[in-house]
This record gives C-alpha cells, sequence and structure tokens, in this order.
C-alpha cells in the first residue's frame, strides 16, 4: 500500500551516509556554536574518548578506521541540525547510515541511543565482514532493469552472488556480493556500455544477505531501544515510504543493513507528497548532486547554505 504524509509538506532534510567524513569536520560548528559543542561532549562522554579530537584534528587515515567512520558522520549530521533554528524539517530521510541521524533528528531515538546503535553497527558490520570475500562497486550509465537482468544472467554462468546495495538514482547503482562475481560484473558492464564500473574502497558487503548475522545482532540491541512518536515523518531506506508508526520504523530499521537502499524511490516519493526543498545536512553535496539530477526544477541545497551559517566556513572551500 502506498503511504503518504497527511499533512501539506514543502521541505526534507536528507542525510548522507558513509563517505562524506572529512578532516576538520564540525570544527567550526563546534567554536562557534554552544549547541553542537553539547552534542559533540555528549557523544565523548558516551564513547569514553574524544571522538570530535579525530574529527577537528585527525588525519584522513585516523577518520577511515571503522570504529571513527560512522560514529563521526553520525555525530557531525546531528550537531549540524540541531544547531539551527532557522528551518525546521517536514520530513526527514537518510542515505544508509545517515537514516540513524535522521531518526534522531525527527526525536524518534534519542542522541545516545543513536550513536550506540551506530558505534555497534561498525563493529558489528565489522566483524561480519570479515567471515566472507566480498566487495561493492559502483555501476553508472546503465538501466537499473539491465543490470538486474545481467547480475542473475552472472550469478547462473558463475555461481557468483551478486545483488543491489544502493539505488542512487536513475542509471546510479551499487552493486555487491562476492570479490569474483563484483569482478566479473564490472568487466562485463564495461563492455557493455557502462560509464563506469568500478568497485568501491569498501571492505565487506553492506545492504545484501551477507549481513544477515549482523542483522540479527544489532536487531537485538535495537528491540531494547525505546522508539517514540517522531515530530515529522521518515522516510527508510527499506521500503522507499514515509513512516510515523514506532512500530513501523522500528523494524525497517531492523532490516536495513540487508536491505538494499532504495534512495530513488525515496526521492521520488518525497516529491509525490510535495517535497520541493531539499537541504542536505552533511559535509559536501553527495545527495544534492543525485537530487539536483533527478528533479532540477527543485531548491536543493546545503544546510550550511542557508543564512544562519553566513559566519562559519563550509567544507566546499567557499
Amino acid at each position: 500500500m502506498i503511504k503518504k504524509v497527511d499533512y501539506k509538506v514543502k521541505n526534507s532534510f536528507i542525510f548522507p551516509g558513509q563517505g562524506c567524513q572529512k578532516e576538520g569536520m564540525g570544527k567550526e560548528l563546534y567554536e562557534n556554536y554552544s549547541a553542537a559543542q553539547e552534542i559533540f561532549e555528549e557523544a565523548n562522554e558516551f564513547l569514553g574518548r574524544r571522538i570530535s579530537d579525530i574529527m577537528f584534528d585527525g588525519s584522513e587515515e585516523e577518520l577511515m578506521e571503522t570504529i571513527n567512520t560512522q560514529p563521526a558522520v553520525f555525530v557531525y549530521e546531528v550537531a549540524l541540525a540541531k544547531t539551527q533554528s532557522e528551518i525546521l524539517p517536514d520530513v526527514v530521510a537518510g542515505h544508509s547510515l545517515g537514516e540513524f541521524a535522521a531518526l534522531v533528528v525527527n526525536g524518534t531515538i534519542s542522541f545516545k541511543d543513536g550513536l550506540n546503535l551506530v558505534l555497534n553497527r561498525a563493529l558489528i558490520s565489522q566483524e561480519v565482514c570479515s567471515n566472507f570475500e566480498t566487495a561493492m562497486a559502483a555501476v553508472i550509465g546503465l538501466e537499473d532493469d539491465y543490470i538486474k537482468r545481467r547480475v542473475h544472467e552472472i550469478f547462473n554462468e558463475s555461481g557468483e552472488p551478486i545483488y543491489f546495495a544502493n539505488y542512487n538514482g536513475p542509471g546510479q547503482v551499487v552493486i555487491t556480493g562476492s570479490k569474483k562475481g563484483i569482478r566479473l560484473a564490472c568487466k562485463s558492464f564495461r563492455k557493455e556500455g557502462a560509464k563506469k564500473a568500478v568497485p568501491l574502497p569498501i571492505g565487506g558487503s553492506f545492504h545484501s544477505p551477507y549481513m544477515k548475522e549482523a542483522e540479527l545482532e544489532l536487531g537485538k540491541i535495537i528491540n531494547s531501544i525505546e522508539f517514540k512518536k517522531p515530530v515529522c515523518p521518515i522516510y527508510q531506506c527499506v521500503d522507499a515510504e514515509v513512516h510515523s508508526d514506532p512500530i513501523e520504523i522500528k523494524n525497517n530499521l531492523i532490516i536495513h543493513i540487508t536491505n538494499s537502499v532504495q534512495w530513488t524511490s525515496m526521492v521520488r516519493n518525497m516529491v509525490r507528497d510535495g517535497v520541493s526543498e531539499f537541504y542536505e545536512v552533511g559535509t559536501d553535496d553527495t545527495l544534492q548532486k543525485m537530487v539536483a539530477r533527478m528533479y532540477p526544477d527543485k531548491n536543493v541545497l546545503s544546510l550550511l547554505d542557508i543564512p544562519f551559517y553566513n559566519n562559519i566556513k563550509s567544507f566546499k572551500g567557499d
């Protein structure tokens, strides 16, 4: 059944996932806004170490460490969203890891519970990924239906499993599976006209059946957390539909790690429901580019672009 929000919507906050981490992320927020400083210090206290020091002054290599990457992205996004009050979202949506920050910002879960989930997500996933020889790859320039047919054919020919991890926009997907399967798929897609078919520097097979053990372990933690009625709805990755019921949101989050990220459909559904302004809550313009390609007539910005943040530097070099 297609769901729609039951009130007029205009803007959405969209939260990117892993990969948007940058050296120095959050330092300007910490130095200029007490609300951000409180969030960073709460994270430091909860983690028992100063993740803020890694974010502000650590190297790219340190930020890439599993124990740092996902908490850093999560903390930054929550701090950025919570710092400003000029714009409040009518709806929220997160791409993969970004869904956890979105759930904090819309009041479904507490900041500490979100941080605990993100930390465990990183550690559990790393352990599960070490049990398999898997990989991920970006494929650009081929129709989704064509890729679906070909990965099925490649599986039948080779026995190597391949899955869709992310649908990032028309003709833009991320596939995942065995290392051999991904190599075979990339080689085939390049020959068949893909603009790009390249492995990603990511160890593991996120958003695939390979993560079933992680789903079970993380699911236990998710079930132990209180999910409240959100102040605004969220479009979730697993089905791309809008949700306000805490039980539905919790159940979708449990299966989040083994299911594809339906970002293409999430954006379409937000526009279907009246969203005309998209504000990316992140360090760069990753999601903005995806949305703008699909809907060039919509207002697509970074939250850092609004006047409230004119007195701090952005991560675009402005």
